[in-house]
């Protein structure tokens, strides 16, 4: 993965228009037959038990935001890891969560972004969430993860796959924030104040590119 210029964030700004969160509790028989037909019938389990989990975790009464980021950390993390290049054969693709379970592989920003689907689907706010740009210093390469607040003014929780121990962002001295964002906006690393409010998709394409590709994979 690679750094976008943060100049980019800014010159672009844009008005918010609010959009429905894919939920992926409801993936339809439909959806795995497309997933069968071009990944095979292991590709379905995985995507399927998927489905199957969010909806046994959303049984729980009542929510367990703990157990929820815990499964989620988990479940994505068993991904094999595999460079965007190798994978799909782009510098810098994101692939939807159907997309990273079906073909079994993905990078940082796979695994962040199923973990964030799969909490927004049991129904966490995305105010809890934030995908997260770092640095992992002890590899000097981009990395992303997702972070978690409890509360809007907590020290958030890591999930990440590199080291796979949910812990608070000050026990991990390895990762240097750069910026992240949600549904709801995007923030410098140095910042509690939004840099850019609302839909962030015009400001980094390949977040626009993805809301497409699920709402399509979705139908």
């Amino acid at each position: 993965m690679r750094f976008l210029g943060l100049f980019v964030l800014f010159n672009l700004f844009h008005s918010y228009t609010a959009a429905a969160v894919p939920n992926y509790r409801h993936i339809s028989e439909k959806a795995l037959n497309r997933v069968e037909d071009q990944y095979g019938a292991e590709a379905r389990d995985r995507v399927g038990g998927w489905r199957d989990l969010l909806n046994q975790l959303a049984d729980r009464v009542p929510p367990e935001d703990a157990k929820y980021i815990r499964e989620a950390n988990n479940y994505f993390n068993q991904v094999d890891w595999l460079w965007d290049i190798d994978h799909w054969g782009q510098e810098d693709y994101w692939a939807t969560p159907i997309e990273t379970l079906a073909s079994n592989g993905g990078d940082c920003e796979d695994y962040s972004i199923g973990k964030y689907f799969s909490l927004t689907s049991l129904g966490m706010k995305t105010s809890k969430l934030r995908i997260t740009y770092v640095k992992a210093l002890e590899y000097d390469l981009a990395h992303m993860v997702l972070a978690y607040y409890p509360t809007p003014s907590a020290e958030p929780l890591i999930l990440d796959n590199i080291n796979k121990t949910i812990l608070p962002a000050s026990k991990r001295k390895d990762l240097l924030p750069i910026y992240s964002f949600n549904g709801d906006g995007l923030w410098l690393a140095k910042s509690r104040a939004r840099a850019v409010k609302g839909d962030v998709s015009k400001n980094l394409p390949s977040w626009g590119n993805l809301k497409g590709k699920m709402e399509a994979e979705l139908k």
